[in-house]
């Protein structure tokens, strides 16, 4: 291992392997349920207890700052992951066996959900340490240079998770056909996907244990006799417009949060419930291809503008492009395009996500600073995690009982509230204090040396 390697020999790798366990646990467990042909209730509300681990992760990130070293536990966090994902591909091939026998398949229902909930777990965990180890390992002008980058390769991996995993998942085999055609029986072929993300997540361990640097100042952030759980709490809470910044992590996303569950139900489900009836492998290329392109451009167009423009003028647009793509699914909900037009409109709704979710990563990390800033990132994710959960977990009974059209309108609407917490912003008086700091170093966002 070289003393100082370069950041792109690392940053991407841990940044993707960070993203792909949350979009694994948080989306595609939607789309497996879905494919095995659970309820729509069913599915939102227990896969929306997934994001509890990462509302409750502040409570254990001190745990992660005052002990070892944020490499040690990024390291055993992968190793742990790819535990979790060989685990959850026995118990799908467990599952495959029993449809193949009829035998009743709510003991997997529960049995995997406490396999995603476990990898959720370990991913919170995961999401800390790489966090708080960008911090440490990269300079102050690394941190604001590669932002954008590590911002990309998150979102790369969610869409790869989500699209082209997805997709090939679905290629192995034909549930139109008897057989003849199929790669791997349905269902084995989810038991392959999880047994390639266990394969992919040992390889990612051992190489990263090679690879990344070891920085001086990874260690223990307790102070002799402080504690470090109350010392963090009480730094992050205690900052200056703390009100404003709770306001604007949980409501920034609302309409986010009322979809994620839903859209991967609406392309999937049958016309007869009014949904669009793509197959899997359709809604996984849509997403793998060009959504992927669209996820890139948005973010280096994000990452370029704010770091040109600043935080501050780039939040007003930014919001309204993020909600914009709402108003698109009461346009699909009753119009039904067809698979073309579809593609285009969740390729836009990808644009869009890419340019504006850049803002909020800046937002964290903007405040995110001082001795527990690894905490206080940690803090703010959890927060925004419990601003996805409640209304994810609400949002499977209020599309069955108001139908995929008056829903859409319903969170169209309620996602206007995004433009009410704009303003806030403009009180947070760490916003600017820290984006000054930042020009001071000439740092850019959207840009890597």
């Amino acid at each position: 291992m070289r003393a100082n390697p370069s950041p792109w020999t690392y940053i991407p790798s841990l940044y993707f392997l960070e993203g792909l366990p949350y979009i694994i646990i948080n989306t595609v467990s939607v789309v497996l349920y879905a494919d095995l042909g659970f309820p729509n209730d069913q599915i939102a509300f227990w896969t929306g207890w997934l994001y509890l681990p990462w509302t409750l992760k502040m409570f254990w990130s001190p745990l992660v700052d005052g002990h070892s070293t944020k490499r040690r536990w990024l390291l055993g966090a992968q190793t742990a992951m790819a535990a979790v994902f060989l685990l959850l591909a026995g118990l799908t091939t467990y599952n495959a066996f029993s449809y193949a026998q009829h035998l009743n398949n709510l003991t997997f229902f529960s049995l995997s959900l406490f396999g995603f909930l476990a990898g959720a777990f370990v991913s919170a965990t995961l999401d800390i340490a790489t966090d708080g180890y960008y911090l440490l390992a990269l300079s102050a002008p690394q941190q604001g240079a590669f932002v954008g980058i590590r911002t990309i390769f998150y979102r790369l991996a969610m869409i790869f998770g989500s699209g082209i995993l997805v997709a090939a998942t679905g290629s192995l085999t034909n549930r139109a056909s008897t057989g003849s055609w199929d790669i791997v029986a349905w269902p084995y072929n989810w038991a392959l996907m999880f047994l390639f993300l266990a394969i992919l997540f040992a390889a990612g361990a051992l190489a990263h244990r090679f690879v990344l640097p070891q920085p001086a100042a990874d260690g223990p952030a307790q102070a002799p006799g402080r504690n470090a759980w109350s010392d963090a709490f009480k730094t992050y809470f205690t900052q200056k417009n703390m009100l404003y910044i709770l306001i604007f992590i949980l409501f920034y996303r609302l309409g986010d949060a009322l979809l994620e569950k839903i859209v991967p139900l609406f392309l999937l489900r049958g016309a007869e419930e009014g949904a669009l009836g793509l197959s899997v492998q359709s809604y996984g290329l849509i997403k793998g291809t060009l959504g992927l392109g669209a996820i890139i451009a948005g973010n280096l167009a994000g990452g370029w503008l704010l770091g040109r423009y600043g935080f501050r003028k780039c939040i007003w647009p930014f919001a309204i492009i993020l909600i914009l793509p709402n108003f698109f699914y009461i346009y699909m909900a009753y119009a039904r395009p067809g698979v073309a037009l579809t593609a285009v409109l969740i390729t836009l709704e990808h644009l869009g996500n890419g340019l504006a979710l850049m803002a909020f990563s800046v937002f964290i990390m903007y405040i995110s600073q001082g001795k527990y800033k690894t905490s206080h990132y940690a803090i703010s994710t959890g927060i925004m995690a419990l601003g996805m959960m409640v209304p994810s977990m609400l949002s499977g009974k209020w599309q069955m009982q108001l139908g995929y059209g008056p829903y859409f309108v319903l969170v169209a609407f309620i996602s206007l509230c995004t433009l009410a917490v704009i303003p806030l912003t403009r009180k947070i008086k760490s916003i600017e204090e820290t984006e000054k700091a930042f020009q001071t170093h000439k740092m850019h966002i959207g840009d890597a040396d």
